[in-house]
C-alpha cells in the first residue's frame, strides 16, 4: 500500500529535502531485510529521508523505490539519478520524542524572597 501525495505536498517535501544527506545506502546485495529494517527506522525518526543506490540501470532504481514504498506504506517523494527521496508520517501518538512527552515538573525555587 502505497501513500499518494498531491503534486502541491510533492513539491513542498522536495524542497524539504534539499539540504538533507542520504541516510540509507543500497549497495551491490540489493534492497534486503536489514537494508529495509534500517529504511523503516529512519523514517520512523525523520519522515523524511534520502536513499542513495548503487545500482546503474534506471529501471532496477525504480522498482526499488516501488518496493521501499509498497512494503513500507510510504509515497514516493522524488527519483532523481541515484538518490530516491520517500517520505512516510508520523503517526499522530509520537509527534514529539519520547524525552519531550513526559510532563515538565515546575522549576525549583533555590531564592526566597521575603521583601514582598
Amino acid at each position: 500500500m502505497t501513500l499518494e501525495l498531491t503534486s502541491a505536498q510533492r513539491r513542498e517535501l522536495r524542497a524539504r529535502a534539499h539540504t538533507l544527506h542520504p541516510v540509507v545506502i543500497i549497495g551491490d546485495d540489493g534492497l534486503t531485510a536489514t537494508v529495509l529494517q534500517e529504511i523503516d527506522r529512519s523514517l520512523g525518526s525523520h519522515e523524511l529521508i534520502k536513499i542513495r543506490v548503487f545500482a546503474d540501470e534506471h529501471a532496477t532504481r525504480a522498482d526499488l523505490l516501488a518496493d521501499i514504498c509498497d512494503t513500507l506504506a510510504a509515497a514516493p517523494v522524488q527519483h532523481i539519478g541515484k538518490i530516491l527521496i520517500v517520505y512516510r508520517p508520523r503517526p499522530e501518538a509520537e509527534t514529539a520524542p519520547k524525552h519531550i512527552r513526559h510532563k515538565r515538573k515546575a522549576p525549583r525555587r533555590t531564592k526566597r524572597s521575603f521583601q514582598n
